[in-house]
């Protein structure tokens, strides 16, 4: 999928949402569980209750890893059925990938081209020959850790280097990478107030925001700074939807808080287009 088309579908919609599939079997409801695959059943629904307001998923591959041969079933079923069924919308595999060059383009083909994901998600530490196998995928992209949500993120992300914080050498650097129009960038809503000296260095690329609702990222707060003439952003919600119930009505619950979140963004989105 391009930008281009990924902006079609924004319009479209009239949303930017990108709902975050992290099932947990101690989560879900209790009666899935005597189903033969509880994951995919769990992703299907939502799925099927939410798509017409979100115009992304994003599986989180470390809460399909963790059931083994089973989750990467249940993988392979939920990729397959959003890309058979609805085929218009943006996968991300939320992978945080990052090791040096052959193992990256084994990554890659993982998920590019056997699981046929949109974009993987990557760590740069390692530098350029670890994200640019990623990049080399044409019509596929390559979404890099820049300023994540995370407490620990002051650890490393915010030191200054050089009279400069790091992640904005990472972000400047990535830039000369080859391939590099194929990046986006994560970029965690709890620092709002960084989007506007993000956006000086990359204005035009699509940021990938967690950390709105259930860890108290703003919307109105990140559109505000982080938003640019294509939208630019896809905001990240998962617990805040798919665990909106327990019961046997978490499908009618969970569409209940896409709803919300899509009728949010439609007006943020009237006021500027």
């Amino acid at each position: 999928m391009t930008t281009q088309q990924l902006f079609d579908q924004i319009l479209l919609k009239k949303s930017f949402l990108c709902v975050g599939l992290d099932v947990d079997l101690n989560k879900i409801p209790e009666y899935l569980l005597a189903l033969e695959d509880p994951i995919f059943e769990f992703n299907k629904a939502i799925i099927d209750a939410t798509h017409d307001l979100c115009v992304s998923y994003k599986p989180n591959i470390a809460f399909f890893e963790a059931y083994g041969i089973n989750g990467w079933m249940s993988l392979q079923k939920t990729i397959n059925y959003i890309n058979e069924n609805y085929p218009d919308i943006f996968t991300i595999a939320d992978a945080k990938r990052g090791d040096i060059g052959n193992t990256s383009s084994m990554y890659a083909k993982a998920f590019f081209e056997d699981l046929n994901f949109d974009s993987v998600t990557v760590a740069p530490y390692m530098g350029k020959d670890s994200v640019e196998p990623f990049l080399a995928f044409e019509n596929k992209h390559t979404i890099m850790l820049a300023l994540t949500s995370n407490e620990g993120a002051f650890d490393f992300q915010t030191l200054t280097v050089d009279g400069k914080e790091l992640y904005k050498h990472v972000l400047e650097t990535s830039k000369s990478w080859k391939n590099n129009e194929n990046l986006m960038y994560v970029v965690g809503a709890t620092k709002a107030e960084y989007f506007t000296e993000i956006r000086k260095i990359v204005p035009n690329s699509f940021l990938l925001v967690p950390g709105v609702g259930a860890q108290g990222g703003s919307l109105a707060e990140v559109c505000k700074y982080g938003m640019n003439d294509k939208i630019g952003l896809l905001i990240n919600s998962s617990r805040g939807i798919i665990y909106a119930s327990k019961g046997t009505d978490f499908v009618e619950k969970a569409r209940v808080e896409a709803l919300k979140m899509q009728q949010e963004m439609e007006v943020i989105m009237a006021d500027k287009f």
